[in-house]
């Protein structure tokens, strides 16, 4: 079965995807990961160079890809299922898993990596939380159509995996 997380940035797609893939025994794939390597640059290069029009454009061409894979849990950036048809796209060659999580909870969870994070780099606690919930708030209409959401708050997130793969062997046996 092929998985897809979807998610703000900080919730855990990366971390959760990655241990999920070993208690299934298949591969994971991170859609940033794969698109940095077929561009030969870092996201932030990509989306310096050709803007987000031409960011996200990449990315749909690195999801056209993922779609053809078997079994994979695939992490997707923050923001793919937001542009074009992606969503429904995902929604149609597999599985997709939203990792819902309070702005305060992002925020806390954003807030040690954040000079990484261009966007995040210069705002303060106070408005880090005000950005992420405005974000959140434009993205909620296309993550909230996953097939299985799941509320990450004080949620550990190996349980998360563990709830996942319990998910999917429920509807194997259906």
């Amino acid at each position: 079965m092929l998985i897809f997380l979807v998610g703000y940035m900080g919730c855990g797609k990366s971390t959760i995807g990655r241990t999920l893939a070993k208690q299934l025994g298949v591969r994971f794939l991170d859609m940033d990961t794969l698109l940095e390597q077929r561009c030969g640059k870092s996201v932030a290069e990509i989306f310096t160079e050709t803007g987000e029009t031409g960011f996200r454009q990449s990315e749909r061409e690195v999801l056209a890809e993922l779609t053809s894979e078997r079994e994979a849990i695939v992490a997707t950036g923050g923001g793919a299922p937001c542009f074009f048809d992606n969503m429904e796209t995902m929604n149609r060659a597999g599985l997709t898993v939203y990792f819902k999580m309070s702005p305060e909870k992002l925020a806390g969870r954003l807030e040690h990596g954040k000079a990484k994070r261009p966007l995040l780099r210069d705002k303060s606690e106070e408005e880090l939380i005000g950005f992420i919930r405005e974000n959140v708030a434009k993205r909620e209409k296309y993550y909230m159509q996953a097939k299985l959401i799941i509320d990450c708050d004080g949620v550990r997130d190996d349980y998360i995996a563990h709830h996942i793969a319990e998910y999917i062997e429920t509807k194997k046996e259906q």
